[in-house]
């Protein structure tokens, strides 16, 4: 029962909120167009969540293979870093997680496609390996692109524009622009999340040379940053909700700027990076929130 613990703890279960947020308001916005489908619901839940988990998976070993997890550091001991779980046990998890992504997105994109679609089709099995590897190769492997501070433009590919556009498309087999915005925006927010995280770790990660975009821009300029990041995602969910506007309702997500404008006031208030660490869960549950907001509310 302790070692069962020990992998749901490595598995880093407050990430998986965030993960399936675009799954949630692109699948409210095709219901709301009549294309919604449970079995590809529940399969893209099941796939989301299982290369979240595999990404954290792979993150913990590539950072712990790399001396990054450290005493420095200021976020929760990683199971490699403590010790109780080898490099050799974690890259066992790793291929067995690797075949249970593989095997949900082949589910996934048969269910969503069959064979009436085949450019569709081809084009989601590639979309699918390749996800596959950029979780992997976020921290793993001779030249890691969280390493190269290019984690950021993946979160927003991956979480954003890929995690809403694409599993919109799963259900219409094509595209509407009523989901560019809404992509745009969890992209933003989610996007935020890491760079936090990079913000909080700035120093250890410095001294072990994994170069983030924090490390890169410093401790005031990454601020600016995340500010923009967080306002721009405000702004572009508000113009979503007036530009689609069907009900008061469909207004209910922006109870969501309350929290993120307190959230955005501490970060500049902040002087101590380890008072970053509370501010992640609540950025990524109410990003979570706001999209679980922006899809019901959009949908009735």
């Amino acid at each position: 029962m302790k070692n069962v613990l020990l992998w749901i703890s490595t598995m880093r279960l407050r990430t998986l909120p965030l993960s399936i947020s675009g799954i949630i308001l692109a699948s409210c916005i095709a219901k709301y167009d009549g294309h919604f489908d449970w079995k590809v619901f529940v399969l893209a839940i099941l796939t989301t969540l299982s290369l979240q988990i595999l990404s954290n998976l792979a993150n913990d070993y590539g950072d712990g293979v790399n001396k990054t997890d450290n005493d420095d550091r200021i976020g929760p001991e990683r199971a490699i870093q403590s010790g109780k779980i080898s490099p050799e046990e974690m890259f066992n998890a790793i291929r067995i997680n690797i075949l249970i992504s593989i095997v949900l997105a082949f589910f996934l994109v048969f269910s969503a496609f069959g064979v009436r679609h085949f450019y569709l089709t081809a084009l989601f099995f590639v979309l699918g390996i390749v996800s596959i590897i950029a979780a992997i190769k976020y921290t793993m492997g001779n030249n890691p692109y969280g390493y190269r501070a290019l984690g950021d433009v993946f979160v927003f590919i991956f979480f954003g524009l890929l995690s809403v556009m694409g599993c919109y498309v799963l259900y219409a087999k094509e595209i509407n622009h009523v989901v560019f915005l809404p992509a745009i925006s969890i992209g933003l927010l989610s996007t935020g999340v890491l760079n936090l995280n990079n913000m909080r770790d700035m120093k250890s990660d410095e001294k072990v040379r994994k170069v983030t975009l924090a490390v890169k821009l410093g401790f005031r300029k990454v601020k600016i940053y995340h500010g923009f990041l967080i306002i721009s995602a405000i702004i572009l969910s508000a113009l979503f909700g007036l530009l689609y506007y069907i009900s008061p309702l469909s207004l209910v997500f922006m109870m969501a700027y309350i929290p993120l404008t307190i959230h955005l006031i501490k970060v500049f208030r902040i002087k101590e990076l380890k008072d970053l660490d509370p501010e992640l869960k609540k950025l990524a549950l109410t990003t979570f929130f706001m999209s679980v907001l922006m899809g019901v509310g959009y949908l009735v």
